[in-house]
Formats: structure tokens, sequence, C-alpha cells
């Protein structure tokens, strides 16, 4: 994707990648410029999938009535240690889908991926680096290296996410409200973005835009 194909980079970091010196969405991610074109995701990461979570009809009344808009809950990966998660709420299901995908390309992250537990030792990065938790409202989720073999021991929502992330194998555990998917969903992702900023922790002062 170019200029010559509908594209006209608005930033600096998309003006880098058009021009190819920028050529990884790792490199791009730890350039320290912001992420705000979700056609650089295009260009970087042709083979990324998205997975819908949650939709859901949200009411709200308003002077002129009731207005109904749908929610819909997003997780975007390569399956190779990127990952996004966002939501998106439009008049119509397909809109609030393709905003929720747009804004999930926004929120990639690194994943910091090793053979992190003790008991394998394969050198393979199946799992997480370390332990973290993430929070969402009331929901606390743990994640714990695990040996290769394992699998993703976590909940269905749990697994989707660390699917598209590239965990093959992982201890979960979680606590709070786990059946309200939009907080699972986020608990989660926060818990792999920690382990991003873990990584490189400069990134955790010049993007940190943890999601309440």
């Amino acid at each position: 994707m170019s200029e010559s194909d509908g594209w006209t980079p608005r930033t600096r970091l998309g003006r880098k990648v058009a021009e190819g010196e920028i050529d990884t969405m790792v490199d791009a991610l730890n350039a320290g410029l912001p992420l705000k074109e979700p056609e650089i995701v295009d260009q970087l990461v042709p083979d990324l999938e998205d997975e819908v979570l949650d939709i859901n009809m949200v009411q709200r009344m308003t002077d002129s009535g009731r207005r109904v808009k749908f929610r819909c809950v997003v997780v975007v990966g390569n399956r190779d240690g990127l990952v996004g998660y966002a939501e998106g709420r439009d008049d119509q299901v397909g809109g609030a889908i393709q905003k929720a995908i747009d804004v999930a390309k926004l929120n990639l992250i690194d994943v910091s991926r090793s053979c992190g537990s003790w008991e394998c030792g394969c050198g393979r990065p199946h799992t997480v680096a370390l332990r973290t938790t993430g929070k969402a409202g009331s929901v606390e989720v743990e994640l714990q290296p695990a040996p290769r073999g394992l699998g993703l021991a976590g909940g269905e929502t749990v697994r989707k996410v660390l699917e598209l992330a590239g965990i093959e194998d992982i201890w979960t555990r979680s606590s709070g409200n786990t059946r309200t998917t939009v907080n699972f969903a986020k608990a989660t992702f926060n818990a792999l973005r920690n382990t991003a900023e873990a990584r490189v922790p400069q990134r955790a002062y010049e993007q940190r835009e943890v999601i309440e």
C-alpha cells in the first residue's frame, strides 16, 4: 500500500513507512512516534487477523428519544507476537465492527514472548516471558509462563486473545466478574501490554495509554 494505492500518509510515522525507512511493525512501535493511521498496520502486517469477541446493543436516552447503537469488541493479531484490542460503536453492526478493527490496529502491541518456564527450557517463544497481571473493571487476569505442551489454560475469551498474540502455552488465573466479555478481554490485553512495557521501559512513558 502506498500513495498510488490510495493511501496518503498524514503523520511522520506514516511517511517513514511509505518511504521504506521503517519496514517492520516492531520497528514502527519502537520508533517513539504515535501510531495514528491503521493503514500503517495494513502495510506492515498484511497477515493480520481479527476476531469479534462480543456484539451488544446499547441504548441511551436523549432529548429526542431513545437512541440505539451497537457495541462491538474486537481483537486483532498476527499469531506471532502482535496483538491489539478495541471497542467500536455505530448505528450499524458492520460499522461498529470496522471501527473496532481500525482502533485495535492503533492499539497494537509487541508481546514479550519466550520459553519463560523453568519446567521447559526448549528455547522457543511459546509463552509469556514473565509473570504479569492486567485489570479492567472488577476483572483481574494473571498470566504465568508455562512449559511447552500445556496449551492455553484459561477461559474462552482469554484463549482467543492469547491465540492471536501467538501464545501457545500459559497458566492463567482470573478473578472478578469474568462473565463480562469486555472487561475479561481488556484485562487479558492489559496483562499482555505489561509484558511489552516491561521489555521496553521507555515505551511505557512515551506511549502508555492503558485501556480503562
